[in-house]
């Protein structure tokens, strides 16, 4: 049974929006562990559009699941990944100008930017992930430069347009899932998954964790966002 892992950035969005104090993502996660969430993720991002940096300290000292952070492979967000401790760190491709995150990382052409950020990662005792495409020689590559773990790119899958396009995506995340079990890697998946595409995901053998947000918050406008992480959950399991 895959876990669910509740991206609140989205909160932290319509706060900057207008640089109030609310709506509060701390007050979001804990709203998201009391109604079932096995885990809070946020990134981080360079341009702090949405997260900030005390945000995360915050959540490190009160997130009672686990505390996921995404973030860029730069030496400014290793070092403060170092500072925080959080459980787990996803690092991810990252552009100023994107929406959100557009792609997998190219794991094979930055392989030693990555063995360094990770082998000091690692050293703290963080679990290290890499959000990869379902292609084997990103899964491949995630493995020889020392992750723990990858994050499949599920944003494909989730705009395909068709049922067609869409079960030849899965069969992609299925093919990738199963090599990255068989490699030993831990194995998550997220990006563009909501409340009528998310099964067939989490029914992919292996899987541990799903990292969802946008659906998640968007939902919550309707049914408050404890109920809306209630009807994820139930979905998944």
């Amino acid at each position: 049974m895959a876990n669910l892992g509740v991206n609140i950035d989205h909160v932290a969005t319509l706060r900057q929006a207008r640089f109030t104090p609310y709506p509060d993502p701390i007050e979001a996660a804990k709203i998201c562990e009391r109604a079932g969430a096995d885990g809070i993720t946020v990134h981080l991002r360079e341009d702090r559009r949405h997260i900030q940096d005390r945000d995360v300290y915050i959540l490190r000292r009160l997130v009672k699941t686990k505390l996921n952070l995404e973030m860029a492979a730069t030496q400014e967000m290793v070092e403060f990944a170092l500072k925080v401790l959080p459980d787990e760190v996803c690092i991810v491709p990252e552009k100023r100008r994107e929406l959100t995150t557009e792609g997998g990382l190219d794991v094979p052409g930055q392989k030693k930017k990555l063995a360094g950020a990770i082998k000091r990662l690692k050293e703290k005792g963080i679990l290290v992930s890499l959000f990869v495409d379902p292609e084997t020689r990103q899964v491949r590559a995630a493995k020889e430069v020392g992750a723990n773990c990858v994050e499949l790119h599920t944003g494909a899958y989730a705009e395909a347009e068709d049922r067609k396009n869409r079960l030849r995506e899965l069969t992609k995340l299925e093919k990738a899932g199963k090599l990255a079990v068989d490699l030993g890697l831990k194995l998550n998946a997220g990006h563009g998954l909501n409340y009528d595409n998310v099964r067939p995901v989490a029914k992919i053998p292996g899987v541990e964790d799903l990292n969802i947000g946008h659906s998640i918050i968007s939902r919550s406008l309707f049914v408050g966002l404890a109920q809306a992480v209630r009807e994820m959950k139930s979905l998944i399991e």
